[in-house]
């Protein structure tokens, strides 16, 4: 398309400007959404994946720049040139509007491919060329070359990396943003079918009975590393709310198959969860029942 190398350079700094901040919103959101409760050695790996993060940021920043500004800004670019050759407004209007465009499509490659959702998915693309518009716009004004298109996009990462964190800190301090709060159920609400993957059905009756098919457990050896770390059970059982610590139901079972497990309650009031983190605890693998109709 003709960019050049220096449009490639001043694109991929100002589009990896926002990258370090985006990051840190994921980390906090996953944070305070934590429904299914990894919490202890998960919360501390992810501190460590963060700070490694941070360390190789100046190897991957430049790349997912040059990524972003390829896919999505300079085309938007492009088209916004051409448009303000043939109609009136600024070009730097005509490609937000492009890269607004171009974000949607995107989002939709991002609902074949993974199944996101499009309402939640399109807008964030969108919004993503924003800054970088913005940003090609102020360097067209001022002294280029590679330090000085490099340094400011430094300087305006840490800064925006930093607004954010603070942003972070002060919503959940006013209590803006809350915390994660598992829904509160009686012994009543739980009762009734649970279905999770692969034909997995728990079936908690009123009066403390159980019936399973092809339910996860607890596995004899509590082998963490074990593949699968859990035993696949059929049979009944017996049932009992627990409200120690985090609420959740212990299911027993009548024959030998397994160990009593402990599935937590997740989800919403409204959209009631149980799960359970089976494995290394850095990375379990979660299985999760939902209640039938």
């Amino acid at each position: 398309m003709g960019w050049g190398n220096r449009r490639l350079n001043e694109a991929a700094a100002v589009c990896a400007v926002q990258f370090p901040a985006i990051g840190l919103v994921w980390w906090i959101s996953g944070q305070l959404g934590d429904d299914y409760d990894y919490g202890g050695a998960y919360g501390v790996f992810a501190v460590f994946a963060l700070a490694c993060l941070l360390a190789v940021a100046p190897l991957v920043l430049p790349v997912l720049g040059l990524a972003h500004a390829v896919v999505q800004v300079l085309p938007a670019q492009t088209l916004a040139r051409r448009a303000a050759r043939r109609t009136r407004g600024p070009v730097w209007a005509w490609q937000l509007c492009f890269t607004a465009v171009l974000g949607a499509a995107w989002a939709a490659v991002a609902v074949l491919l993974w199944d996101w959702p499009f309402t939640t998915t399109a807008p964030l693309f969108a919004a993503l060329g924003v800054l970088p518009v913005l940003g090609l716009g102020w360097l067209r004004r001022r002294t280029r070359g590679f330090w000085g298109v490099w340094l400011p996009s430094l300087f305006a990462s840490v800064g925006l990396f930093l607004l954010t964190f603070l942003g972070g800190v002060l919503a959940t301090v006013t209590g803006l943003v809350e915390e994660y709060e598992p829904p509160v159920l009686s012994a009543g609400q739980l009762t009734g079918v649970w279905r999770g993957d692969e034909g997995a059905i728990l079936h908690l009756r009123p009066v403390g009975r159980a019936e399973l098919t092809a339910l996860p457990t607890e596995s004899e050896s509590g082998d963490w590393y074990a593949e699968p770390p859990f035993t696949v059970c059929d049979g009944t059982g017996s049932w009992a709310l627990r409200r120690e610590g985090r609420d959740g139901v212990v299911v027993r079972l009548d024959g030998g198959c397994g160990q009593e497990t402990y599935w937590r309650i997740g989800g919403t009031e409204t959209d009631p969860e149980l799960f359970v983190p089976f494995g290394d605890p850095d990375a379990p693998d979660v299985r999760i029942l939902t209640q039938a109709p």
